[in-house]
């Protein structure tokens, strides 16, 4: 009986493109599953607009329409083995029709970003019949574009707010962060968040967990735009306190979240770099699934 098997060839034109979808798919998934989580201190969920009066829930969802095929295309220019300048081209653009979709304001620039480079970084690997693991990733990000992150200084228009704060405050910013090859997902908030999910918790605690340790530990230049060093630690302290306390494994997690989310309110404070990293540690946790 002859050999039925299949040859050991590179994946067909129409596999590609099913990988991109996928992969695209599940992007727009981990920025919704972000938007959707409550409570989540100072962000914008489909409860109430957190701490901003600018935006709201219907301005995230149109930026996520918009954001649709950006991301199947760097997933496809990741299989391609493009150079960095060409995901930096595509990263421009995606901003551009993200502040069409929103009329001018700034609700996923970050997350285009990070979830950018993690899309092409996958594609990279399913191009070449790679696993899509955690460790896997985070290699391919660093060996095919490190280099190129480690000396990005943003878009087309000079330093971003973000880039301006960080040489201000001396903390490294969504840029040393990528440069570094995400530690803060892979080594914080991806650990935090299957470990809650050992422990029997559910999807909502464990992504609840990992955004209490992202705020904890990350200098976020969105909050430091807003509030400065003192609000910075009000953030950080805040989170610790969470943390400390056992984060959802304790019985009164929920409100203690809540009287978090108040108090950023109160001094408008939004943890936006956080919550892009939680959304790219969404991705990097499901990816596996769509191999």
């Amino acid at each position: 009986m002859p050999d039925l098997a299949l040859p050991s060839l590179p994946a067909a034109p129409r596999t590609g493109r099913a990988f991109c979808a996928a992969a695209a798919r599940l992007a727009v998934r981990s920025l919704y599953i972000e938007l959707a989580l409550y409570p989540k201190p100072g962000l914008v969920s489909l409860v109430d607009s957190g701490s901003h009066r600018d935006m709201h829930a219907g301005t995230f969802l149109r930026s996520l329409f918009a954001l649709r095929h950006y991301f199947v295309r760097i997933t496809r220019a990741g299989i391609d083995g493009a150079p960095f300048p060409v995901l930096r081209e595509l990263g421009i653009a995606a901003e551009r029709r993200m502040l069409e979709a929103t009329g001018g304001v700034n609700t996923h620039r970050g997350a285009i970003f990070c979830l950018g480079m993690l899309c092409a970084a996958a594609g990279w690997r399913h191009g070449r019949c790679l696993p899509l693991s955690p460790a896997g990733l985070r290699r391919t990000l660093l060996a095919q574009w490190g280099d190129a992150l480690g000396k990005h200084h943003g878009g087309a228009g000079g330093q971003s707010h973000g880039q301006r704060v960080a040489a201000l405050h001396a903390v490294g910013g969504a840029r040393a962060e990528m440069a570094r090859g995400l530690p803060s997902v892979f080594e914080l908030a991806l650990p935090r968040l299957r470990n809650t999910l050992a422990a029997g918790r559910g999807e909502r605690a464990a992504r609840i967990d990992a955004l209490f340790a992202l705020m904890a530990e990350l200098g976020d230049t969105n909050v430091y735009h807003r509030a400065g060093a003192e609000g910075a630690l009000l953030v950080r302290q805040s989170a610790q306190a969470f943390l400390a306390r056992g984060g959802t494994a304790f019985d009164g997690w929920e409100r203690m979240a809540l009287d978090c989310h108040r108090r950023f309110v109160a001094h408008r404070l939004s943890p936006g770099g956080a919550a892009d990293l939680l959304a790219a540690t969404c991705f990097v946790h499901q990816l596996d699934g769509i191999a």
